[in-house]
């Protein structure tokens, strides 16, 4: 089963998280990147998305971001933690008007091979590069960044004992969203955590390029004793806990002689046109068990022609989807938010746009359950925990 254990964290010493954390890297583009380095001179951006080594003089990108963590810790900007964990909450508001909340602790999650055996992949990943990465993990010796993992024991939420725990702070991010942070080392509350967690699978829901990332370097010579784990965020696998949203399919590439809705039909039951869709389609979708389809005309509603399974899930649409794109030769892009998948088409960036519905906490755990793999960009986990919460150090 997977090993999840208090660290030795190391976490900045001004209240003010707001100003110093930043989302995750592969959400940020260069202009966010920007605004995020004058927001604050310590921002996490500065080490965690270090400069194109081709841009830089001196040491390259990924050892000058070495140097400038380094460089924090010893003037003070960040502080050493004894071994604990971290309570780390994020509280919005759905697209429904409720207000929810995530409740999570960050941990070091195993990667040695007993641990992996139980640390499962919820979805295939499209090809990446782990260079990037990896040179900053090498570079730095250090978790910058937290995978986000869920994890299988039901009532996991309940052990996490903020009564016990000391607060760290509290922040709203541009989205509206509120986190904090507390540090957690009573014996008997960690204890109860760890094992919880220790005691059933974990899926990653958000990490699965850098989790692998740190496995190919705990493999290297000269590895730190650290690297036989990660940071991980967990979070129980709970429809109470979890927000997913869907990943729509924008679809380009088609001859002119292919009708798409006709081909579909095979799959689904193909509705009437209709206006171009809001952003408040989703729900629609949802209420009305259908997925659509999106041309420059306007928008069909897919009906599936097969029902749930024998074990009462529903097969996901991600799946029913590539099942009804292939031999299309189709060219498929993933798109989050119904508003851009839209636009593409709207703009000509795509002949068409599949909208789906977003995954549920059930299917996840059938899948896990039966150690099964999601097609690629299946579910878009929101809100994002924010990166330079707490950092872990690599080395004794």
């Amino acid at each position: 089963m997977p090993r999840f254990e208090p660290f030795a964290g190391i976490r900045y010493a001004t209240d003010d998280l707001a100003a110093v954390t930043a989302p995750p890297y592969d959400v940020i583009d260069a202009e966010e990147r920007a605004a995020l380095v004058a927001q604050h001179p310590h921002n996490v951006v500065l080490v965690d998305m270090p400069t194109d080594p081709e841009d830089s003089s001196g040491l390259d990108a990924y050892a000058g971001a070495a140097a400038l963590f380094a460089r924090w810790r010893a003037e003070g900007a960040l502080v050493d933690d004894a071994p604990a964990l971290y309570p780390y909450r994020m509280t919005f508001t759905d697209e429904a008007g409720t207000r929810r909340h995530t409740l999570g602790v960050l941990g070091a999650l195993g990667i040695d091979a007993e641990s992996r055996a139980d640390v499962l992949p919820h979805e295939h990943t499209t090809p990446k590069a782990h260079s990037d990465r990896l040179d900053l993990l090498r570079a730095t010796r250090a978790n910058l960044s937290a995978i986000w993992g869920l994890s299988l024991t039901s009532g996991l939420t309940g052990l996490i004992d903020l009564d016990a725990a000391e607060p760290l702070g509290r922040w709203d991010d541009p989205d509206g969203v509120t986190h904090e942070l507390w540090r957690l080392d009573s014996p008997a509350a960690v204890k109860a955590v760890t094992d919880a967690v220790s005691s059933n699978p974990v899926v990653v829901a958000d990490g699965h390029h850098r989790y692998s990332t740190c496995q190919i370097f705990a493999g290297e010579d000269g590895a730190p004793a650290g690297a036989n784990a990660t940071l991980c965020l967990i979070v129980e696998l709970d429809a109470e806990q979890l927000t997913v949203q869907p990943i729509h399919r924008l679809i380009s590439g088609l001859g002119s002689d292919v009708d798409l809705a006709g081909a579909l039909a095979v799959d689904f039951e193909v509705g009437e046109l209709e206006p171009l869709p809001g952003p408040d389609v989703v729900a629609r979708l949802i209420a009305e068990r259908a997925l659509a389809l999106v041309t420059p005309d306007g928008l069909r509603l897919l009906r599936p022609v097969e029902g749930p399974g024998p074990d009462g899930v529903e097969p996901l649409d991600s799946v029913r989807v590539a099942d009804a794109l292939e031999g299309l030769g189709a060219e498929v892009r993933y798109q989050h938010g119904v508003g851009h998948a839209v636009a593409a088409v709207r703009g000509g960036r795509a002949q068409a746009a599949i909208l789906l519905r977003p995954v549920s906490v059930e299917q996840i755990r059938a899948t896990a359950d039966a150690r099964g793999l999601m097609p690629p960009k299946s579910t878009f986990f929101w809100p994002k925990p924010r990166t330079g919460t707490v950092f872990r150090s690599l080395e004794p």
